[in-house]
């Protein structure tokens, strides 16, 4: 038997199920889906708590952005987030929290390689691909658009 394409494993084609058996894609396909469901979780619950402290508090979004990366780098440094990380993946480092785990990830990693020098480098080169990222594309974002002030 030939291999199934990825599109059989999401309907539900799976040719070995008629008699029986479940092939290794079905098996295969339903990790993937629970991955996915993890993540979604995971990051739901990032997404609630920012809404909770939006709703119940007088935090401004800026400081409520301050939080989150701050939790995600002390979060790391006790060793809570990794474990997080492992366990619903992109739900984990995707959110604000993740960028805080990738910036505290960075300065271990800069500590590793460069001493001391490395806690001022590590955080913004373990970050720079995210960091590049938003800067070329709000400036993009800039050109397409007219920027204004509200009022």
């Amino acid at each position: 038997m030939g291999v199934l394409p990825f599109r059989a494993v999401w309907y539900g084609a799976d040719p070995l199920r008629k008699k029986g058996r479940t092939s290794r894609f079905r098996r295969e396909g339903m990790v993937i889906n629970m991955e996915f469901v993890k993540a979604f979780v995971v990051g739901g619950l990032f997404c609630v708590v920012g809404q909770i402290l939006i709703d119940k508090t007088r935090l401004t979004p800026a400081r409520i952005l301050v939080i989150f990366v701050t939790a995600g780098v002390v979060l790391t440094a006790v060793g809570v987030y990794q474990p997080i990380v492992d366990f619903a993946g992109a739900g984990a480092t995707v959110p604000l929290t993740g960028f805080g785990y990738a910036l505290a990830k960075g300065v271990v990693k800069g500590i590793a390689e460069h001493g001391l020098v490395g806690v001022f480098t590590g955080g913004v080169t373990g970050t720079s691909g995210g960091i590049a990222a938003a800067i070329f594309f709000g400036y993009l974002i800039a050109l397409i658009f007219k920027p204004s002030d509200k009022s």
